[in-house]
C-alpha cells in the first residue's frame, strides 16, 4: 500500500492535462453545488434573523432588499461560500488524497518529498492552483507533467490503477 509520501515511481504515472482537467470539471459541479448549499444556509440564517429584529433592517421592507443594499452582508456570505468550497477542496485532499473529481477519474495527490502531505501544502496547492489555472502548466511541461500547484506545494497528481482507487486502500 503506497503512502501518500511514495514516490511515483513506486505506483504509477503522473496524471496528464486532459484527466485532470476531467476531473476539475467534475469538481466544479460538485464545488458549485456545495457552494449554493453554504449560500442557502447563511441567506435563510440572515432572513430569520433580520425578520425576527435580531438584525436591524435599517428601514428596508424586506430582508432581500436590506442584503442586497448591504456590501458587508454581500461579503459576509461570499467568504461563507468561498470557506465551504475550500473546505470541500482541502477536506477531500487531507482524508483520501482524492476529491470526488478525482476519484472518478483515478487520481491522488502524493507528496514528492518524504514530509507528510500536511495542511499547509494543500492550502498553498489550493492557493496556486488559481481557481484551475496553474494546471495549464502541465501542457508546457510535457516531461515532468507538473502543475504550479503541484511545484509548489511539492506534490504530484498520479494516475491510479482500479485497483489502488478503491477506496478500501484509504
Amino acid at each position: 500500500m503506497k503512502s501518500q509520501n511514495t514516490p511515483a515511481s513506486e505506483f504509477g504515472e503522473r496524471a496528464g492535462f486532459f484527466r485532470r482537467l476531467l476531473a476539475m470539471v467534475y469538481d466544479a459541479l460538485v464545488a458549485i453545488a456545495v457552494g449554493m448549499c453554504a449560500a442557502m444556509v447563511i441567506i435563510v440564517t440572515l432572513i430569520i434573523m433580520l425578520k425576527n429584529g435580531a438584525i436591524d433592517m435599517q428601514g428596508y421592507a424586506e430582508p432581500a432588499d436590506f442584503i442586497q443594499a448591504s456590501t458587508a452582508y454581500k461579503l459576509l456570505i461570499q467568504v461563507w461560500v468561498g470557506l465551504w468550497i475550500a473546505g470541500f477542496f482541502l477536506w477531500f485532499w487531507k482524508r483520501g488524497g482524492q476529491t470526488l473529481g478525482m476519484r472518478a477519474w483515478r487520481l491522488r495527490i502524493f507528496s514528492t518529498v518524504d514530509e507528510p502531505v500536511t495542511m499547509g501544502r494543500l492550502l498553498t496547492r489550493l492557493i496556486a492552483s488559481l481557481c484551475g489555472l496553474g494546471t495549464l502548466l502541465v501542457l508546457f511541461d510535457i516531461k515532468e507533467k507538473q502543475s504550479l500547484q503541484d511545484r509548489l506545494a511539492k506534490t504530484e497528481v498520479l494516475k491510479l490503477s482500479k485497483e489502488a482507487n478503491d477506496h478500501k486502500s484509504w
